[in-house]
């Protein structure tokens, strides 16, 4: 097995859902951990990661039992709880050093402020053929700020380095509402 450090860095707003609401403030909130640093889950990643090899090696003209095989193998069999996968991904967190100064200068007592600091809130509505926005249908989404990079490890193969090196560089999205233009990436090894 080898060590891959990766680096996300966000190209637009994300939104890392937590699946919880604030109740006349946010219809979506951020997934944070205890001191209020936003991070994406590592088993969320393996998801979107999943798709984009299922996606290379289909482009590779891979057949679709060498395909299910690969991904298998590598990744184990998506809603097992008997998977025997051999890639292992760290949740994807904001750099020690990075967390360390905002702590000095915020306080470990203060998660709100934190989360603050590195999200903004987006508002937005349906908007009907005649222009109008729609009744009822304003949403306030908590997101990631634009340009915070997030970093993770990922244990692979040594032989599958190339090979997730590739797919990583595929991967342009992630998060809630990508459809909407959010959670653009760069991925770097």
């Amino acid at each position: 097995m080898t060590k891959m450090n990766v680096r996300m860095t966000l190209l637009s707003d994300a939104i890392f859902g937590n699946g919880s609401s604030i109740p006349g403030g946010e219809d979506i909130s951020v997934l944070c951990d205890g001191c209020g640093f936003p991070y994406f889950k590592g088993g969320t990643f393996k998801g979107i990661f999943r798709e984009e090899l299922e996606r290379y090696l289909e482009l590779c003209g891979k057949s679709t039992s060498d395909i299910r095989e690969t991904v298998a193998r590598l990744l184990g069999i998506a809603s097992s709880d008997d998977n025997c996968d051999q890639m292992i991904f760290s949740d994807f967190t904001i750099a020690p050093d990075v967390t360390k100064i905002i702590l000095e200068e915020v306080g470990i007592d203060r998660p709100e402020v934190v989360t603050y600091i590195l999200t903004n809130v987006r508002t937005f509505t349906e908007i009907e053929e005649n222009g109008i926005a729609a009744k009822g249908t304003l949403r306030r989404a908590r997101c990631v700020n634009e340009g915070i990079s997030f970093y993770s490890s990922l244990s692979c193969p040594e032989e599958e380095k190339k090979l997730v090196t590739e797919v990583l560089g595929m991967i342009k999205w992630v998060g809630s509402m990508r459809n909407r233009g959010f959670g653009k990436i760069r991925i770097t090894v």
